[in-house]
């Protein structure tokens, strides 16, 4: 079996992280999955950190990292994929919290990595799709691909998504401590510096269903960030190797 750690960010998900982990267990169990989830707290004031240290205690498969500021997703996955390779991970999965990314899509992503060295959960290939989203937010998303996969270069159909999986050997050759961007643009961004490292990537259709509790972490700013961004990804001419 191979060996999965799930990079799952927390901040104020009181109500969702014993829900996903549960979620998870079962996943892990019906699919015979060597799964470690690793919980990144941003010092959730709502108790969340807490939480995930007494799901930590009672299950042997989940990890707690404490991070005492929030400075972006993109620094706490960064900072997860740093002890996941530590510990040993062949594989390592981004995935959020709030169950928009279904935790029973976590073994068809996995099983895609035997011919793929980057697995996206898209929400934009035949298949694939949202729930829960007015009209507008969908329009956000699927321009923001397009404006990103124009700009780039890239032929990819969700470059936004965050459900996704690595082997090992991306996050070891990839340049880590040069991504510049913290919020939802990391997400383009690595994107972009997998497949300028000529690794495989692969989509395969999962639907994104919005979040029932909580609120959601996307704002104005994090868009007007994601805007200029793309640009200076671009300008950069990482080389292709």
């Amino acid at each position: 079996m191979t060996n999965l750690w799930i990079c799952l960010p927390t901040y104020n998900e009181l109500e969702n992280l014993e829900r996903m982990i549960r979620a998870l267990a079962e996943e892990r169990a019906t699919h015979d999955l060597d799964m470690t989830v690793l919980v990144i707290d941003d010092g959730s004031p709502d108790g969340t950190g807490a939480i995930a240290d007494r799901l930590a205690e009672e299950l042997d498969w989940v990890r707690v990292l404490h991070r005492t500021s929030k400075d972006g997703l993109g620094r706490a996955y960064l900072a997860g994929f740093e002890v996941a390779l530590a510990g040993g991970a062949e594989l390592i999965m981004e995935m959020d919290c709030d169950f928009s990314h279904d935790p029973k899509d976590v073994h068809r992503l996995v099983a895609a990595t035997a011919d793929a060295d980057l697995v996206i959960g898209s929400r934009n290939v035949p298949g694939g799709g949202v729930k829960g989203w007015p009209w507008y937010r969908q329009l956000i998303s699927k321009g923001g691909s397009w404006y990103a996969r124009t700009i780039l270069g890239l032929q990819l159909r969700d470059m936004t998504a965050g459900f996704k999986v690595f082997r090992r050997h991306v996050l070891e050759q990839l340049d880590l401590a040069g991504i510049e961007a913290s919020g939802y643009m990391f997400q383009v961004e690595l994107k972009y510096r997998t497949v300028r490292a000529g690794f495989r990537v692969r989509e395969v259709p999962v639907t994104f269903i919005d979040r029932e509790y909580g609120e959601s972490k996307m704002t104005s700013s994090i868009v007007l960030e994601a805007m200029w961004r793309v640009w200076r990804l671009k300008l950069r001419r990482l080389p292709r190797t």
